[in-house]
């Protein structure tokens, strides 16, 4: 063996093992970031579309199944009461819901990789927000201020006039068909984005 070939086997050897456990370090770090973002994506887009789905079931059939149902009640006591309930009920479930599909997606988008990282994610999420408050405030500033909420319902007790049960139960089926548009829309869009994508 000759000087030369001592000498550089003496200067590579030190570096040899660091770059080795380097280069190994990294390749088994980011398989592992790879494939637990890879898992957790598919599952937050169906996770996401799901609640979507029952979102914008939920206003679909309150629009055109209960609430209607509510106007052939015999009386306005048992309207009120029955529409106060529906009322409370609905914007818990709709809120979970939209909570729920909105952090889905959100999430998603941000922790897909930057090649596959599609907007429809992000339209989706905006949509299925702007399906709670954007769609009250528009039907607020329709509505005006003769308006009345469900605690001024309760309050008026057994002597409680018809046709203001009858414009909440109708304002409130406005807000619900409104809803039902804007989040059949993200619903679409998410459907669509899911089946070009192929998660």
């Amino acid at each position: 063996m000759t000087a030369a070939s001592l000498n550089s086997s003496s200067i590579t050897s030190p570096l040899t093992p660091r770059l080795t456990s380097l280069t190994t370090s990294s390749a088994v770090s980011h398989p592992i970031a790879g494939s637990m973002s890879n898992r957790t994506v598919p599952v937050l887009k169906f996770v996401g579309t799901v609640s979507l789905g029952l979102l914008t079931g939920v206003s679909a059939s309150l629009s055109t199944i209960a609430l209607p149902a509510l106007l052939t009640l015999p009386t306005a006591v048992t309207a009120r009461s029955t529409y106060t309930y529906v009322s409370s009920k609905t914007r818990v479930l709709s809120s979970y819901l939209r909570h729920v599909t909105t952090f889905a997606l959100f999430s998603a988008y941000l922790l897909s990789p930057s090649r596959f990282r599609h907007p429809y994610l992000l339209y989706t999420s905006i949509l299925t927000f702007v399906s709670g408050p954007g769609v009250d405030l528009a039907v607020s500033l329709t509505a005006g201020k003769d308006a009345l909420s469900n605690l001024e319902l309760e309050n008026q007790g057994d002597d409680v006039n018809g046709e203001q049960v009858r414009h909440a139960v109708e304002r409130m089926k406005t807000t619900e068909s409104a809803r039902a548009s804007v989040a059949g829309l993200a619903f679409a869009m998410g459907l669509v984005g899911l089946w070009g994508d192929g998660a």
